[in-house]
């Protein structure tokens, strides 16, 4: 897969995950809306960048509920970091 270059927003989400974090986290840490957070996750999903799980504590997981995307926990790959 070719790397496509990330957004800055993409970028600060990453270097927030590099352990398993909430969305809310990421909402407080970033300031960043709802929206713009879900989109950046989506994209950094199917990248490989980042991987789901159901809570912080779990092991991670192919699917996801995008449409309550909050309910997860994320926490960035090894090709995500080389990343950032």
């Amino acid at each position: 897969m070719a790397r496509e270059k990330l957004s800055p927003s993409e970028k600060q989400i990453l270097r927030e995950l590099i352990f398993a974090e909430t969305f809310q986290h990421i909402q407080t840490e970033t300031e960043f809306s709802y929206g713009a957070i879900r989109d950046d996750l989506i994209k950094l999903i199917n990248h490989g960048y980042i991987e789901v799980s159901s809570d912080s504590n779990s092991a991670p997981s192919a699917f996801y509920d995008s449409d309550h995307i909050e309910d997860f926990s994320f926490k960035a790959t090894k090709i995500g970091l080389k990343q950032i």
